[in-house]
């Protein structure tokens, strides 16, 4: 059983996300017929509903859904703000294309594109001053996972990653836990093992920042999430919402899971 400090469960009122992240797949035409076709099937909501399209498809998507509860955001952004930094693309740059959100320190993007803590670091203050919502991805590998280092490994990512912020900073905000061994491999973690894991991470920011942070702090889980697992996981008190996948390139499944949230 992992253990970080009390356990003791914190029933608050947080918002509810819904979040697809489309990796590189769908271009303009594909994303605004997308964007079309589920409009009518979001309605009015209080669940933060988003999707994540790659950078060339954010203002269509963004133009398509004006006027509507969906948020548009982006998968990634530079480091810097500006500058001679060939093919990066700024907060700012993702913000005037009418993106809300960023994806940050996605576990592909640490893993095959070699991002380290003191890069993650750096979008995450980025996206806080552009007022983009940063919503931090952490997670362990399997291996990590069968050396019980979870605990440490998820401490390192945050610690790192939010170093030297207020809890103020930390009120724009959100935490996706992403283990790496449940990422495109079918393998979805329990709702116990994914609500333990919350809790951890719940836990640490309530001993960083205090229990207002802590308590407001929407926690995402993400990892081969489909309408069959998506209730069962909501269902605990630590998990806030999902950030998707595979399930979210479809209009009838992303549909059924805004139903099923």
């Amino acid at each position: 059983m992992l253990s970080w400090g009390n356990q003791k469960k914190w029933l608050i009122m947080r918002q509810q996300f819904l979040v697809g992240n489309w990796k590189m797949h769908m271009g303009t035409k594909e994303t605004a017929e997308f964007v079309a076709a589920l409009l009518p099937q979001i309605g009015e909501t209080t669940t933060f509903i988003g999707i994540a399209p790659p950078f060339t498809s954010i203002e269509v998507a963004a133009k398509s859904a004006e006027g509507s509860y969906l948020q548009v955001g982006a998968q990634n952004m530079s480091e810097y703000p500006h500058g001679a930094y060939t093919g990066e693309i700024s907060s700012a740059m993702v913000k005037e294309c009418g993106a809300t959100f960023v994806l940050v320190g996605h576990s592909e993007r640490r893993a095959i594109f070699h991002e380290d803590h003191a890069t993650i670091h750096r979008k995450v203050k980025w996206a806080i001053k552009e007022e983009l919502l940063p919503i931090l991805c952490i997670g362990e590998t399997q291996e990590q996972r069968d050396k019980e280092m979870t605990r440490e490994v998820l401490a390192e990512q945050l610690g790192k990653a939010l170093e030297g912020f207020s809890g103020g900073d930390l009120g724009n905000l959100a935490v996706a836990y992403e283990p790496v061994w449940a990422i495109g491999t079918g393998k979805t973690a329990t709702p116990d093992i994914a609500q333990e894991t919350h809790h951890l991470i719940r836990t640490f920011v309530r001993e960083k920042w205090g229990d207002e942070v802590a308590d407001r702090l929407p926690l995402l889980y993400g990892g081969s999430v489909k309408p069959d697992n998506i209730k069962a996981l909501m269902a605990e008190p630590d998990i806030d919402g999902a950030l998707v996948g595979g399930a979210s390139l479809k209009v009838e499944s992303f549909a059924q899971l805004i139903k099923e949230i």
